[in-house]
């Protein structure tokens, strides 16, 4: 996996298809494309659905090498959103869904999105918020409301949509529902320009306007949305730990190598004592960051849940890459604002990680709250 991301992929980074709002879907597809001829393809997914079959502990190895180019995992399709929605597909849908949009997006013959972030006062952080509602009628539901920073929404093939559901005046609680696109009812009302730009079509605020989905639309249980989430995201936040690893990785070494040649003040950069401080605490960081992902990683595959050790992963190695990616701009100096390596792409993307799948204050929140109710957690001793 690092042979090929490094061979194949990291050449295309400067590729005119990637653009401010990520790669386009044109090479996405060439990417796809080098990734099948060398077997890498997904390997996260099981083997009936043409993947490798790993286990989430083999996938943080993978993942990681992956991660090295901000295109790998785009490459390789275990890029979020559609990775986290795979998993929640083969876990949650039906057959017929299975074929109809699981198959597809395992075979990279389209993309996804996931919608249920909201713009104020709807559902951010908090998703008791949720704003969107699906009314139930005779033929189903009708879907009214808007979305925003909905990653990949332009050009998928369909979105995943929480709302919550209404019938007779009753909250039924949250929904999701299967949305083919593109529809007349979803309306792309912009693009948003944002710190990061490795997803493929960046990030888009939506429009949802009498949108008619019926029975067979709705993925899993009605008002269960909310449990659903839960079976994404646990596994999602640490895709994500896994895949930042490498880019953070990828930030070091050169960071690393411009201190072992860049000399100052009659010595190489690294020979001085502030920057070989800051080259040591990258190296502690990054070690921490990659054994807190791989023990989460470890319950997950023993049929835990490890809501709790997924928070404190997404905080620990959130925090610690963007230390690292900061790091790594001072060293540089100058060269680290500039274009001209991908550290100030890994700086931005790595800001912007603090934020989605839940900002650190959020997991802060969680964490302190199970500690404080003696929750029992996956990880500990007895």
């Amino acid at each position: 996996m690092r042979q090929f991301v490094k061979q194949a992929v990291v050449p295309y980074e400067r590729d005119a298809r990637m653009t401010a709002h990520g790669p386009s879907d044109a090479l996405r597809i060439e990417l796809n494309a080098l990734a099948r001829r060398a077997g890498l393809f997904a390997p996260q997914l099981s083997a009936e659905l043409g993947g490798l079959g790993l286990t989430h502990l083999q996938q943080a190895l993978v993942f990681e090498a992956a991660g090295y180019s901000p295109l790998g995992p785009i490459a390789l399709h275990c890029a979020a959103p559609d990775e986290g929605n795979m998993h929640l597909l083969a876990k949650v849908a039906n057959a017929a869904q299975r074929d109809r949009y699981l198959r597809p997006l395992a075979a990279g013959e389209c993309r996804s999105c996931f919608a249920m972030t909201e713009p104020h006062p709807g559902a951010g952080s908090d998703p008791a918020q949720l704003a969107t509602t699906a009314r139930r009628t005779a033929n189903g539901y009708v879907v009214q409301g808007r979305k925003w920073l909905i990653t990949g929404a332009a050009n998928a093939g369909f979105m995943i949509l929480m709302a919550r559901t209404e019938a007779d005046g009753q909250n039924l609680g949250a929904t999701m529902f299967l949305v083919p696109l593109p529809n007349p009812a979803v309306r792309i009302v912009r693009l948003i320009d944002s710190l990061d730009s490795s997803f493929s079509e960046g990030h888009a605020e939506l429009a949802i306007d009498a949108l008619e989905v019926g029975a067979a639309d709705v993925l899993g249980e009605v008002g269960q949305g909310l449990r659903y989430a839960q079976v994404r995201l646990a596994p999602a936040r640490l895709t994500h730990c896994m895949r930042w690893l490498g880019a953070a990785m990828r930030a070091s070494e050169i960071a690393l190598g411009y201190a072992r040649q860049r000399h100052a003040f009659g010595k190489p950069l690294a020979e001085h004592e502030g920057i070989g401080f800051m080259l040591a605490d990258n190296d502690m960081d990054l070690h921490v960051a990659r054994l807190t992902t791989w023990q989460a990683a470890w319950l997950l595959d023993q049929g835990k849940s490890a809501r709790h050790e997924s928070s404190r992963a997404k905080v620990i190695v959130s925090e610690a890459l963007y230390r690292v990616a900061d790091r790594c701009v001072q060293i540089l100096g100058g060269l680290g604002i500039t274009g001209d390596t991908v550290v100030q792409q890994v700086f931005r993307e790595l800001r912007a990680f603090r934020l989605y799948d839940g900002p650190s204050e959020v997991h802060r929140w969680a964490i302190a709250r199970r500690l404080a109710s003696g929750e029992p957690r996956a990880g500990e001793r007895k």
